[in-house]
């Protein structure tokens, strides 16, 4: 290790303050500089905003701040080992390092395209041979010593080798400021050291939309289904990319076992990726989803709620009930609770309304309505379907697309439910729809694993209410959590669904 690096684990058992948007926040030493340039963690938030700061800026924390902390779990530092355990295997080895080499992103910037985006995490990437010639005239550090033991020198012929990637950028932190930018491809992903060449690629690149089949087109909007094991160069350099904003998952590149699903918007030249997610081929716990990332330029769209529905979508569609690969990210979890709660709260919508929800009146003519079925929706002229407002994919939405929900939906409402009309004394009556089922029915009819759903509705606040082991639910109470949590339409449309 570095003289830097050392340094760093002795410095962890001092609490330091740093003033971060007007309020005092305690941080964690990660690393020094020679400059006084100090890499800290502030305590209680994510790793992405783990940054240099200068050290002037630290305060040493106060005793009541110091009391505070020391009654709250501290990560254990991590201390540099020389050598690894003969009978462990290479790649236990790698996992065992994994959080130490991962604790500090080895760039802060790549440069995408139009775009120069801050990075959140460590990804991978290998180092070449110049630079690690250029790592070697740095003060207090040596290619060799940075390296993990056992494992050789990477470059990028050496590109598939788990313990090579693991070892690869350790040295990139202690480079110029300039060298800490990387430069990707955003058609084709091929990533690059310095921008003059990176230049030189983007104008030979003929790439015009990810390799594989269609899967989802929506207006401009597609998804690509990617084989990991045709297209591997591709799959790799793009989960390479995605790791600079994926922490929690243990990225390793053997992706032939892996499908990925790329969203990209097209223009009159080519597709543009906005994100992707990975799925495993074969999933004995029927997982949907490894990982998902909407690049950063284009999150807060709905693409992400797009590429998650999809994924259920596929798992209806193969007659399974799926759900993400655990553990989930902190932004992951919260876009799947808005997924589960929106899912849940569009069915008993549906579920405990006695009209359809594009028909708010019926009239008859001779005998009663018939109200057990779902009537078409009421014809309109062209002058109405003009003033419509345009959805988020440019697309005229449908007027009952908060309540759509995929298809044989209806049959399952039909069979959970009973109408029961009650009749007024001006001759009059009125509906009410009851119905009783389980949680299982319930998640089976949404096709969510009980376990989401059950979590799900009891943050939202729907299993408050129990009496005798019976929860209830009223229509009042889903418009409320409705309200709460701005559940919106669906942003897939199953009938652009291109598996066959």
């Amino acid at each position: 290790m570095t003289e830097s690096t050392s340094t760093s684990a002795r410095s962890q058992n001092t609490s330091y303050i740093v003033n971060k948007n007007g309020a005092d926040q305690l941080v964690d030493i990660l690393q020094r500089r020679p400059d006084g340039q100090v890499y800290v963690h502030y305590d209680g938030f994510d790793k992405r905003l783990d940054e240099w700061i200068p050290g002037a800026s630290l305060k040493p924390a106060n005793e009541s701040v110091r009391k505070r902390r020391r009654d709250t779990p501290s990560p254990t530092p991590t201390e540099p080992e020389t050598r690894p355990d003969p009978l462990m295997t290479e790649e236990e080895f790698d996992i065992k390092h994994h959080k130490q080499i991962t604790a500090q992103r080895n760039f802060d910037k790549v440069n995408f395209g139009q775009w120069r985006i801050k990075t959140w995490y460590f990804s991978p990437y290998p180092l070449t041979d110049s630079e690690l010639e250029d790592s070697t005239g740095l003060p207090g550090g040596s290619a060799s010593t940075s390296k993990i033991p056992g494992v050789n020198r990477a470059t990028v012929r050496s590109h598939g080798r788990t313990s090579d990637l693991l070892a690869g950028g350790l040295t990139r932190s202690h480079l110029s400021a300039e060298k800490s930018i990387l430069w990707v491809c955003d058609r084709c992903f091929k990533y690059m050291a310095e921008g003059a060449a990176w230049e030189m690629h983007v104008k030979q690149c003929d790439r015009r939309h990810p390799p594989g089949r269609k899967v989802y087109q929506r207006g401009a909007h597609i998804i690509w289904e990617v084989d990991g094991a045709k297209d591997k160069l591709y799959c790799q350099n793009l989960s390479l990319f995605g790791k600079l904003f994926i922490d929690v998952k243990t990225l390793f590149f053997d992706c032939d076992n892996f499908l990925f699903y790329i969203l990209t918007d097209a223009d009159s030249q080519r597709d543009h990726v906005l994100g992707f997610f990975s799925k495993e081929k074969i999933s004995y716990d029927d997982y949907n989803l490894a990982c998902i990332i909407v690049l950063p330029p284009y999150q807060r769209k709905g693409y992400g709620m797009l590429m998650i529905e999809f994924s259920y979508e596929v798992s209806r569609r193969a007659g399974k009930i799926g759900t993400p690969e655990r553990p989930l990210s902190d932004l992951g979890l919260r876009s799947y609770l808005t997924y589960w709660v929106a899912t849940l709260i569009r069915f008993f919508r549906r579920l405990l309304s006695v009209l359809p929800p594009d028909r708010p009146t019926i009239t008859s003519s001779g005998r009663l309505p018939d109200l057990t079925g779902v009537l078409p929706p009421p014809s309109e002229d062209a002058n109405s379907r003009k003033k419509r407002a345009k959805g988020w994919d440019g697309e005229t939405p449908d007027s009952n697309s908060t309540f759509s929900s995929p298809n044989g939906l209806d049959d399952t409402i039909a069979a959970m439910r009973t109408v029961l009309t009650i009749s007024n004394p001006d001759g009059s009556a009125t509906s009410h729809v009851v119905v009783r089922s389980t949680l299982a029915e319930i998640a089976s009819a949404t096709n969510l694993r009980i376990e989401d759903a059950a979590f799900a509705l009891n943050e939202c606040g729907l299993l408050g209410s129990t009496l005798d082991g019976v929860v209830g639910i009223t229509r009042e109470m889903v418009e409320a959590v409705a309200k709460e949590r701005n559940v919106k339409r669906m942003c897939l449309d199953p009938a652009h669904v291109m598996l066959t």
